[in-house]
């Protein structure tokens, strides 16, 4: 059933389980996020949950209206999964689902988030009527918007974009606006207003279906309207409203809009603030949003996300999206149909690893593969490797045999560069702006490596599956501790095993293997033989 809100899908995580509530006073700016984020650093994946914060305040003292909801996106597959009203399961599936299958938003009369509307210049508190989140305490210049999605529209032809994108709250007229990169779909539209000599509108809104938040953090090309996604993930189109300033249609059932104009007549400092990477990115000029209009609901609840360092919300999220839309995109819109699986990795952040699985590739297809996937985005992906079938590509153990057996750096590597640079300190040091340039002229880099076997290799080396079958039900009935099994657990023969192997193989384990050794005696050859 489609979610009409997020306090209809607050509900829905509370049903299943998958909610903590709080009612103690919790201080936003220095004990919320910290509670929250120690979930990520010591519980697994399956043990962690969301939280409701319904009593928040901050070090003044002050109490807000309303609540403050944290890990409600990505604290776990099984959440996300919940967010698409399927489970971890069936991710993959609602996403493929949605492709040429877009549900385009509708206007409507009323609208929820409409129930308090403020005009500039009658602002009073502003941006700061509301509990912005403290990410990083100790560390952050001040608090950020997290959770907000900056929709905006093409100066040109008016095609929405919607995307996440970090605000630092500099006053309660003015919020920082970091797109990091220029190929950042905001950016290319902001430099359009820019030579027009235009300033850019834009409706940052906070809460609704949580299809949105997953359509605006999606890789899908520009021009293509992430309404149109979140209401086919959701199952229902998106209702919406204009907004009071600008010519931006905003959810009618989201929590709270602000609305305004980026400048495009001047950049501010902005940051410090944490990136994927897992380190803090230096501050450097921004752009900003002025605000022209606030609209809320009454006691708004409230969304942040946990980002920063992996694993996170963050990347929880990229990967369910980027695992979905890199298999579409080299399958299909690439003609590769040996690909069977991608994978990125959250302690990559999902920007920066990418492990693509074929299935008995012809010759060629692997190395088509890697370099399809470092043209999808010019920012993305540091490391893609190409491995068979047999191959899971979420589990670096197995990646890092493929890399150990399966490949030789001299012959099968490649180096491309001219990649843009992504918030990666190995560029430069923390604190120089040449994380966001191309300090050396050609830009960051990305390693290409086939791991795919080319030639014939002899079987797995475990156990044959009918044997460790077996051993597994006499491990059951001995009463030994249950077991976790990790792929591989039973050996497999590859394309060099022959018949002859595998008739030997047969006799060792019936006691005839004497019958082996006699046939290799008739096989000798002298140390003088030619």
């Amino acid at each position: 059933m489609p979610y009409t809100d997020l306090r209809d899908y607050i509900e829905a995580l509370r049903q299943r389980g998958l909610l903590r509530i709080v009612d103690e006073p919790v201080c936003k700016d220095t004990e919320l996020v910290p509670l929250v984020r120690l979930q990520f650093r010591g519980l697994p994946e399956e043990a962690r949950r969301a939280f409701w914060f319904r009593s928040v305040t901050d070090p003044r003292g002050r109490r807000y209206p309303g609540s403050v909801v944290l890990g409600t996106l990505g604290s776990s597959r099984a959440i996300y999964g919940a967010a698409l009203g399927t489970d971890a399961g069936g991710i993959a599936a609602r996403w493929a689902a949605v492709e040429g299958n877009h549900l385009a938003p509708i206007e409507v009369g009323s609208a929820p988030v409409k129930e308090t509307v403020i005009r500039a210049p009658a602002l009073g508190e502003g941006v700061d009527l509301f509990p912005h989140l403290i990410s990083t305490p100790g560390f952050d210049p001040a608090p950020f918007i997290t959770a907000g999605v900056w929709a905006t529209r093409d100066p040109e032809t008016g095609a929405y974009n919607l995307g996440i994108y970090r605000g630092m709250i500099k006053a309660p007229d003015r919020v920082g606006c970091a797109t990091d990169v220029s190929t950042q779909h905001l950016a290319i539209q902001w430099e359009k207003a820019r030579r027009l000599g235009r300033h850019l509108e834009v409706a940052v809104f906070i809460g609704g279906p949580p299809t949105l938040l997953f359509a605006a953090a999606s890789k899908v090309p520009y021009g293509v309207d992430e309404y149109g996604i979140a209401g086919a993930l959701n199952g229902a189109p998106i209702e919406t409203v204009p907004a009071e300033t600008v010519d931006v249609q905003v959810p009618a059932a989201a929590e709270i809009v602000i609305e305004g104009r980026i400048r495009t007549d001047f950049l501010e400092p902005e940051a410090p603030f944490g990136e994927a990477s897992g380190y803090l990115g230096p501050r450097k000029m921004e752009k900003v949003l002025e605000v022209t209009a606030i609209t809320h609901r009454a006691n708004p609840v409230y969304q942040g996300i946990i980002s920063e360092f992996p694993p996170s919300e963050s990347t929880v999220i990229r990967k369910a999206a980027f695992d979905a839309i890199y298999l579409n995109h080299l399958k299909r819109a690439c003609n590769i149909p040996s690909v069977s699986k991608v994978a990125c990795h959250e302690m990559a952040s999902c920007n920066m690893m990418f492990v693509i699985q074929l299935d008995r590739p012809e010759l060629g297809q692997p190395w088509q593969a890697l370099r399809a996937a470092a043209a999808f985005d010019p920012s993305l992906g540091k490391i893609f490797v190409a491995v068979d079938s047999d191959v899971d590509p979420d589990s670096m153990d197995a990646v890092l045999w493929a890399l150990s057996y399966s490949m030789q750096p001299h012959r099968d590597t490649e180096v491309i560069r001219g990649k843009v640079p992504r918030l990666d300190p190995s560029i430069a040091p923390s604190d120089d702006a040449r994380q966001f340039a191309y300090p050396d002229g050609a830009g960051a880099s990305s390693i290409l490596i086939n791991a795919c076997r080319e030639h014939p290799y002899l079987p797995v080396s475990l156990p044959r599956e009918d044997f460790m079958a077996a051993a597994l039900e006499r491990w059951r009935a001995l009463g030994l501790p249950p077991l976790d099994l990790r792929a591989p657990w039973h050996g497999y023969p590859l394309d060099g095993w022959t018949a002859e192997n595998a008739a030997e193989a047969e006799l060792a384990v019936t006691g005839r293997y004497f019958e082996t050794g006699e046939k290799l005696a008739g096989r000798r050859r002298g140390l003088d033989d030619d």
